[in-house]
């Protein structure tokens, strides 16, 4: 099993059309995520430091280059991907990049940079180490890498916590209050109507992130609007249009977005219920882990290898 997949590699399971698009989502997500953490660090808040941001990036950028190195070293007759021009290298970096920013932007280590430094190394590790058969002899990556990395850092060290959500926001007032958090809603609604093709997943996750707060409102006799005050956060919205609807590790089929969607809903609801902590991130591991067995039920088990369409598994 390759150590790294190239970027050409790890979008062929897509036609050309759709690997373009592709391609275009990790560029403008980049460049995104670039001017929300500078302009976040800058003007709007943001509790992390600049090193703790350059430790992240380096970690992430850093591995992607050394397990590919290492791959193409003990496979003779393989080329690096990004021999040919700088252009190569970049684009080979790129899915690497946004991991790098999200696990600083979204964990908080006090001033501390070894749960970075963790948390960066796992997100990337585990493409290669943790992927399920897709059919056709095909596999992906189980886990959304910066989600995995964010959620083990918590477990694991209880020293580290999420970044606190009014850090977002922090340093800002009166009309740009509205203004930040309707520009992260435009770009995401953007980028998922030209290049993603999410939108059920989106809309299945939001529909039933409403009916389980109003259901746990019901049972337990709880104000309607508390369970649901998380959706007005920026730290909800970047969750569910630039985390949740990650196309390297969701369905790509309508039904199925609907039922990772609903299921992601149920699991935040029954962690929500059992006063676990961190829900939103658990509960996209928890899924991503479900639809990952099944995903070796359905394609890994003797006699259960079928082809699957080129544009990737559902």
């Amino acid at each position: 099993m390759a150590i790294v997949q190239p970027l050409a590699a790890s979008i062929s399971l897509y036609p050309k059309a759709d690997a373009r698009l592709r391609l275009f989502a990790l560029w403008y997500f980049s460049v995104l995520i670039t001017i929300w953490w500078v302009g976040g660090v800058l003007y709007l808040g943001f509790e992390q430091s600049w090193l703790q941001f350059a430790t992240g990036i380096s970690v992430t950028l850093g591995l992607q280059v050394l397990l590919m190195w290492v791959h193409v070293k003990t496979h003779p007759g393989l080329r690096l991907p990004w021999e040919g021009g700088f252009g190569k290298m970049v684009n080979f970096l790129l899915p690497a990049y946004p991991p790098g920013v999200a696990v600083v932007m979204l964990l908080f280590p006090n001033e501390r940079l070894w749960p970075i430094v963790f948390a960066a190394t796992l997100a990337i590790a585990s493409k290669p180490l943790l992927r399920a058969p897709i059919g056709n002899g095909q596999t992906q990556h189980i886990f959304n890498p910066s989600n995995l990395g964010i959620s083990a850092t918590l477990l694991l060290f209880p020293s580290v916590g999420l970044a606190p959500p009014y850090h977002f926001t922090e340093n800002i007032t009166g009309a740009w209050d509205w203004i930040v958090p309707a520009v992260v809603l435009a770009s995401g609604i953007l980028v998922h109507s030209f290049s993603t093709g999410r939108w059920p997943l989106i809309l299945a996750w939001i529909a039933g992130f409403i009916a389980q707060g109003l259901l746990r409102s019901w049972w337990f006799g709880t104000p309607m609007l508390a369970p649901l005050a998380p959706m007005t956060s920026v730290a909800f919205i970047l969750f569910t249009l630039y985390m949740i609807p990650d196309p390297g590790t969701t369905p790509l089929k309508a039904k199925a977005q609907v039922l990772f969607g609903l299921a992601l809903a149920a699991t935040y609801g029954l962690l929500q219920v059992n006063h676990i902590l961190f829900g939103l991130m658990l509960s996209l591991t928890l899924v991503c882990a479900m639809r990952g067995l099944w995903l070796f039920v359905e394609y890994g088990l003797p006699g259960r290898r079928e082809a699957v369409p080129t544009t990737a598994a559902g």
